[in-house]
């Protein structure tokens, strides 16, 4: 093994930076190139095909069978024109991945002769088998049937020689078994809720959009080093390895010159996105060192999921070309900053309005005030089910370091806009009186946009925050879709607009108030209910700990603790009563999360085990040797004053020695906690029994580990270390 280790270190420094041809156009004559939209209609569509796919992407309307024969013949042509071979329905199911399986264009005609086809029904719906995918309980596994149907709402595109049509999957009895489903049922809800309260403001108002703009941060590992990590490779992230002398701590990698080799990787993998219609913006170096951090242009919420999901496989393959590793573990590092994947969320009419951004006039910032306090109660009330919509075992490690928002929710608005609520909370009870409403409009609600504009500040350490016209959802992790946390999100969102529509039109229609008056005295209850959600301070901080202990907040610190919110009575009727999901649908979901968590353990576990047993231990021994060597030789020519010659490496001999027994005793532990673990009936159980029981010999073992590698002979050590993973460019 160390030879492996130094043999791939010298193939990284011996790597040079592809060379990459920079396309003669403008990215923006690249952009969507490779996808079927808009552009692409005219020349393979006839019209009323064309308007019928606008209007199921607009208006939700479904499309006429013959229709979908005429858009799949286009579809088709423009694929072909394009070399494409093959076609497949690309899905998002409850792995946490995408998926596919593609079927030629080819066909036999019978007769010696053959065909390029692809109908209606081809295009619309396929049976994928359905029993290997995960699905909590919904089906057995003898029942392999399942379907994927078409998502108008969402683009197909070109990738290689396919072509992908992004589509829902549901078993064959209905239920959901990916993460588009119930997305896109809780943005229709939204919209719903949404329109309802923004024509309390503007007539002319007839859908809402969510949307979201997602931050991607990761690392980049040279391949060969990557290689010679077994945890790495199969866990995606270092269970064991000593953290290098210097880390993060100068504080120079963060927005500095990008390394030639990764921005190399950057400019082709921006080429490719911007072809498949992913608006990418920006690239930074991230805090960790080769940690960097990719962002787009918002979208449209379903559509910017799918990008970021299309964009995660884009990278993977990009980075191969380059001899690059990319590394989506929220944690692959102890030490240095996890990756995040901020869910930057808002809502916009169809005017073109955002409502999470102030106007000109009272009128739009009574708007604005509206979905904001809104947005503050939901989260309020449903801060645990939001607090389970991002825990998994990866993010487990990252929630709470040194760079991530802690797991307890809550939301930061800043100082200028809390004295604003402040302001508001102190309105009188009933109808406001001529003084007190231009007041009130002029002096508090018309500053919004000056507030916003220079006193609005950021604080990294909120899960929640609001950063000018928009809320930043900052707990999702890296590796995650981002369908769950949108869904969640928009659900609760939509839940409490609801309500908001049911006060305000009862205060209107029993009290006879004036709209804006029954707004104005529903919004001041919602502050007030809601205060304790919101907080300023650093969120790192063991005051805020306490301080959150008294407000009532929850501090779930594990995945298990998290996800028992998802399986509660008032979740169950949440999800029915906006038609999200089932009380099956749910359960399964909750099933699965629960089963990831206690596999991705239990690989972890079983891999520690190995290299601590199988490498680290035999390296340790081999230089113990030596070292015991080293002491007989010097007895041999100082006789019995060698002591004073060999004092330190009999001190080195005893202290390997004690390590190497910490070693076995506690992988011994592990594996019978693991056996005792996997006896157990119940997900749940099991669930915690891995996480408080075999998880912390994890931290015994590395301990042991990592004191070993400072010890060893270098040229003995068979794991590529922190310095040469973070540092080899």
């Amino acid at each position: 093994m160390a030879v492996i280790r130094f043999q791939a270190i010298q193939t990284t420094l011996d790597r040079k930076p592809v060379h990459i041809v920079e396309p003669t156009e403008r990215r923006s004559e690249l952009y969507g190139i490779n996808v079927f939209n808009k552009n692409s209609f005219s020349h393979y569509m006839s019209k009323d095909a064309s308007n019928a796919v606008m209007d199921a992407i607009n208006h939700g309307k479904k499309i006429d069978r013959k229709i979908a024969d005429q858009v799949a013949t286009g579809m088709k042509s423009w694929a072909i024109s394009k070399g494409a071979t093959h076609y497949t329905h690309w899905f998002q199911p409850l792995t946490g991945g995408t998926a596919e399986k593609h079927d030629a264009f080819f066909e036999p005609n019978g007769d010696g002769t053959a065909i390029d086809k692809f109908d209606g029904g081809q295009l619309v719906q396929q049976e994928p088998d359905a029993s290997s995918f995960p699905n909590g309980g919904i089906r057995n596994t003898f029942e392999a049937r399942g379907y994927t149907a078409w998502d108008p709402t969402s683009p197909a595109f070109i990738m290689g020689t396919t072509l992908c049509i992004p589509t829902i999957f549901v078993s064959y009895t209905g239920e959901a078994l990916d993460n588009k489903v119930p997305l896109l049922r809780a943005l229709q809800s939204v919209d719903n809720s949404a329109t309802e309260v923004a024509r309390y403001f503007d007539k002319n108002v007839n859908k809402v959009i969510a949307t979201l703009g997602w931050e991607q941060e990761y690392f980049l590992v040279d391949s060969a080093l990557a290689a010679s990590r077994p945890d790495l490779i199969m866990a995606g992230r270092v269970l064991l390895g000593h953290e290098a002398a210097k880390g993060q701590q100068l504080e120079d990698h963060y927005f500095g010159s990008i390394p030639e080799r990764a921005l190399a990787y950057m400019r082709e993998l921006e080429i490719e996105s911007i072809k498949l219609g992913i608006p990418v913006k920006t690239r930074h170096n991230e805090v960790a060192p080769n940690q960097f951090e990719l962002a787009p242009i918002f979208e449209e919420a379903n559509l910017a999921v799918d990008h970021n999901s299309l964009l995660m496989d884009v990278m993977s393959k990009i980075a191969a070309k380059h001899n690059f590793k990319v590394l989506f573990h929220e944690k692959p590092f102890a030490g240095v900053n996890g990756s995040g994947k901020h869910n930057n969320w808002s809502l916009a009419t169809d005017t073109g309005i955002n409502l999470l951004s102030p106007g000109k006039t009272p009128k739009s910032n009574l708007q604005f005030l509206t979905f904001f306090i809104n947005t503050i109660k939901a989260v309020h009330d449903y801060d645990d089910l939001l607090r389970a919509s991002i825990a998994s075992a990866n993010n487990d490690h990252r929630l709470g370091a040194n760079e991530a928002p802690p797991a307890i929710i809550s939301v930061f608005i800043g100082t200028q806009l809390t004295a604003v609520l402040d302001e508001l909370e102190r309105v009188k009870d009933g109808s406001l009186s001529p003084e007190e409403k231009t007041e009130l409009k002029l002096n508090v609600v018309g500053k919004i946009p000056e507030i916003l504009l220079d006193n609005t500040d950021r604080n990294r350490t909120s899960p929640f925050a609001f950063t000018g016209n928009k809320f930043e959802f900052r707990a999702v992790g890296s590796s995650a879709n981002c369908a769950k946390a949108m869904t969640i999100l928009n659900m609760i969102v939509s839940e409490q607009l609801r309500k908001f529509k049911t006060e305000v039109d009862s205060l209107i229609e029993s009290k006879n108030m004036k709209k804006d008056d029954a707004i104005f005295n529903v919004l001041r209850e919602l502050i007030k209910a809601s205060k304790r959600i919101r907080f300023e301070g650093d969120g790192y901080s063991e005051d805020w700990v306490k301080e959150a202990k008294k407000r009532g907040l929850s501090n779930f610190k594990t995945t298990p603790e998290a996800l028992k919110a998802q399986v509660s009575k008032e979740t169950f009727a949440l999800y029915e009563s906006h038609g999200i999901m089932n009380k099956i649908e749910v359960e399964a979901r909750y099933e699965i999360e629960l089963e990831e968590y206690i596999k991705k353990l239990q690989i972890e576990g079983r891999i520690l085990g190995d290299i601590a047993t199988n490498h680290v231990m035999p390296t340790a021994i081999a230089y113990q040797n030596t070292l015991i060597e080293n002491v007989r030789g010097l007895k041999e020519i100082f006789g019995n004053e060698y002591t004073k010659y060999a004092s330190e490496q009999v001190g080195l001999i005893k202290d390997i020695s004690g390590y190497i027994g910490s070693i076995k005793s506690n992988v011994d532990k592990m594996i019978e906690e693991r056996k005792k673990a996997n006896k157990i009936g119940h997900a749940d159980k099991r669930a915690d029994a891995y996480c408080n029981k075999v998880k912390p010999y994890f931290e015994e073992i590395r301990y042991a580990c990592d004191k070993l590698e400072l010890l060893v002979d270098d040229e003995l050590w068979p794991l590529t270390k922190y310095r040469e993973l973070l540092f080899t460019r």
